[in-house]
């Protein structure tokens, strides 16, 4: 979310430290995921190649072991993780960084023929206008094909425009098609403390992946050109820190509601609590 959206929120809202509202989302009530998707697939809106294994893998493992239907859209091509490297130019590294989802996905357990390209430049994915409208049709599209009850996308209080990008787009898919619409933070864990967010009492749901976390991690590794100095040759280039992977690979992933049909069904299992296990 970019910074005058979120203080304007908090003057709505009132303001709280992003310290407070982080430890909000880490207190969501854990649920099983089979009665979170009620028996329909489910579609993983990752913003970049990687977003669906740091934000989504567990859920994704889990389905996979309850033989729930998932299907991952990856909105942008992640090309410009590396723009400055001679030995990798743009289409290589789109090349590069597609393979290297179908190799997390596989990871997890997934078939390749459930992972969907957007293919959006990395870094330029459209927040409004036509380009924008487009993206929300494709993922619409996506999630008709499959007979997806919930999606899950990014929140939209990631620092990165295209993760805010990527939950609008899903958002406008969700409300096309009547699926229930959650998101699952992945930068905002790196927010400073004392970052104003808006004073909200968030609903939504977590999910114990214990059994899951070392195929998560093997996932997020599978990204290497991520993970590694796998392209040497870019001073500036992007590459996840032990600390930032610490930070997103634990034993529960968490799920923010974001429409009224997911508000419903947090509301449920907040009313149910003993089906969660």
């Amino acid at each position: 979310m970019r910074r005058w959206q979120r203080l304007a929120r908090c003057v709505r809202h009132g303001p709280c430290l992003a310290s407070t509202a982080l430890a909000r989302v880490r207190a969501l009530p854990e649920a099983a995921l089979r009665d979170v998707l009620g028996g329909r697939p489910a579609l993983v809106v990752a913003p970049h190649p990687d977003d669906e294994s740091l934000g989504c893998g567990g859920l994704i493992a889990e389905s996979v072991r309850l033989g729930e239907v998932v299907h991952v859209a990856v909105v942008t091509d992640g090309a410009g993780s590396h723009s400055g490297s001679q030995t990798h130019r743009p289409e290589l590294i789109r090349q590069l960084r597609r393979s290297e989802t179908l190799e997390a996905v596989a990871a997890l357990g997934m078939p390749p023929g459930r992972v969907s390209f957007l293919d959006i430049p990395d870094g330029l994915a459209p927040h409004r206008g036509v380009a924008a409208e487009a993206a929300g049709k494709r993922l619409a599209a996506l999630a008709r094909d499959i007979a997806a009850g919930t999606i899950f996308t990014s929140w939209d209080y990631d620092t990165h425009p295209d993760h805010v990008a990527a939950h609008h787009y899903a958002a406008a898919a969700a409300r096309e098609v009547q699926a229930s619409l959650f998101s699952y933070p992945v930068w905002a864990w790196m927010l400073p403390d004392r970052t104003l967010m808006p004073n909200l009492r968030w609903k939504g749901f977590s999910i114990d992946i214990g059994p899951h976390v070392a195929a998560k991690r093997a996932a997020v590794l599978k990204h290497r050109s991520q993970t590694t100095p796998l392209i040497a040759d870019d001073p500036s280039g992007f590459t996840l820190s032990d600390a930032q992977l610490a930070t997103m690979i634990t034993s529960k992933e968490f799920f923010i509601a974001e429409n009224e049909r997911a508000r419903k069904v947090a509301l449920r299992r907040a009313a149910n609590p003993a089906v969660a296990k």
